[in-house]
């Protein structure tokens, strides 16, 4: 009998689902706890929906035997901070612990850690707001051009939903781009643009090790997969499993289990790559809190994988409650 067939034990406590916060996908992470509650209440578990406020720990006390089910996306639930909190409180959680998730809401720490491992990424460069603006873009857009080569992405270094990306293929749109990511961070990345196909592969460990889904193919209509081309219904073709050759797959599958252990993950993760024309998956980033809307690639891989939204969530909440409110696992391996 398989994972997914398995008959159902009982969901322990109330499940807490957290969506909302003020980041500035709030309105993605609204949409993803709502189906993720639905997801659980379809298996019988008792769940609770809050949000991020000043209710949220007297209600975890109230609730003895709670376990959170962290679904918030952008800062306030990716950076670790709010995991770290739950572990204080005694509160079992799914997902990763607060150090790993840290590292990999950083793109420019995640993409060194990955690169350490010998996985292939992106050229990179990091710039604070303050050491573009006191060096001057203009010197500072020469030397971009020289060691990235256009076209390149800007973005938030700590971010998500693609909100303050770009793509520049010239050097006069650079510091326009500079000044979008800067709405979203203090720190800026700048990497070299890979030419192939988008895709992104989930790893969820239901209780008995990590498990890579089937690559979804990511093909937007605009040809950007922005925040439009990420949340507006029929803007973006999603293709599971993704067309790309049996081998291939399995480079990108190995590539996002390699990752996730890298990076100190547990529960569920999500990397974004792109295979390049000679079939080698290059990382982008994780994604520690993966969407889980309508438009979400994650639901796919789950269906053609054969199991359930609310079966693989109710064992990660299973998974969860039996590990207790320890620190789980030791960490990223951040090179020295």
């Amino acid at each position: 009998m398989s994972t997914a067939e398995a008959p159902l034990a009982d969901l322990p406590g109330t499940v807490v689902v957290l969506a909302g916060g003020l980041s500035h996908e709030r309105d993605v992470s609204l949409r993803s706890g709502r189906r993720v509650a639905q997801a659980l209440r379809s298996q019988g578990a008792d769940v609770v929906e809050s949000d991020v406020d000043s209710a949220l720990v007297p209600r975890l006390t109230e609730l003895a035997d709670a376990v959170v089910f962290p679904v918030l996306h952008g800062e306030a639930g990716e950076d670790g901070a709010l995991r770290e909190v739950l572990a204080l409180l005694g509160v079992p959680f799914v997902g990763s612990v607060g150090a790993a998730s840290r590292v990999a809401f950083d793109k420019s720490i995640a993409t060194t850690v990955v690169a350490e491992a010998g996985l292939r990424t992106p050229a990179q460069v990091a710039l604070p707001h303050e050491i573009f603006r006191e060096l001057g873009a203009a010197a500072l857009v020469a030397a971009l051009g020289q060691q990235i080569g256009f076209p390149m992405m800007v973005k938030p270094s700590r971010g998500g939903s693609a909100l303050g990306c770009s793509k520049v293929s010239r050097a006069e749109e650079l510091p326009a781009a500079m000044v979008g990511a800067y709405a979203y961070g203090a720190v800026a990345v700048v990497e070299e643009f890979v030419e192939g196909t988008e895709v992104t592969v989930a790893v969820v460990d239901r209780g008995a090790g990590p498990t890579a889904l089937p690559a979804v193919e990511i093909r937007p209509d605009s040809g950007v997969y922005d925040y439009t081309a990420r949340y507006t219904a029929g803007a973006t073709r999603f293709l599971c499993p993704a067309e790309v050759e049996p081998e291939v797959a399995t480079r990108c599958a190995a590539l996002a289990l390699q990752v996730h252990e890298e990076l100190g993950l547990r529960d569920l993760s999500r990397t974004d790559l792109i295979v390049t024309a000679e079939g080698e998956p290059v990382f982008l980033e994780v994604n520690v809190a993966p969407g889980m809307t309508e438009t979400s690639a994650v639901p796919l891989a789950i269906e053609a994988a054969g199991w359930s939204l609310g079966r693989m969530c109710a064992d990660l909440v299973r998974t969860a409650a039996a590990r207790g409110a320890t620190s789980g696992a030791a960490g990223p391996r951040v090179p020295a």
